[in-house]
């Protein structure tokens, strides 16, 4: 590949992850969810919508520790976008399951992710589209074993 090309993508890379982070931090400040820091917005999106997910299942998708993760679940308790639910199954299972001002932050969050893509695919037919999606795998698949 041209040296060109891969200063290109990589000045694109950064940039995208850059704006990314810094509109989804303004959009949260100016919205009726301006308690919440980005880090917050990414444990709700990692607690999900449907399921009902341990501290341990969360704490994993996020590569955090799970007493960080319990701090941070305590601040979204008492902000009310997360409630600690007692599993029906086993007594001493606590599932995480999001309030409903959880699930409106959520939802607004993945509109804005669905845009996102949506704007990335446009004009795109089918085989560039295969070919973003086989260069974001080969990218995440990097950055997986480098950390660890």
């Amino acid at each position: 590949m041209k040296s060109d090309n891969l200063t290109i993508i990589n000045d694109y890379l950064v940039t995208v992850f850059n704006d990314i982070l810094t509109i989804e931090e303004s959009e949260l400040k100016k919205s009726q969810f301006n308690d919440l820091s980005i880090t917050e917005m990414h444990t709700i999106e990692a607690i999900g919508l449907h399921e009902h997910k341990t501290t341990s299942e969360v704490a994993k998708i996020l590569s955090v520790t799970v007493g960080t993760l319990t701090v941070a679940i305590n601040n979204l308790v008492k902000k009310g976008y997360v409630e600690r639910k007692r599993s029906d199954k086993d007594r001493r299972v606590v599932q995480l399951i999001l309030t409903n001002r959880g699930r409106l932050v959520y939802r607004v969050h993945d509109y804005f992710h669905k845009g996102m893509v949506h704007a990335a695919l446009k004009d795109m037919d089918d085989s560039e589209t295969q070919a973003l999606i086989k260069g974001l795998n080969n990218l995440h698949e990097f950055l997986i074993k480098s950390i660890t």
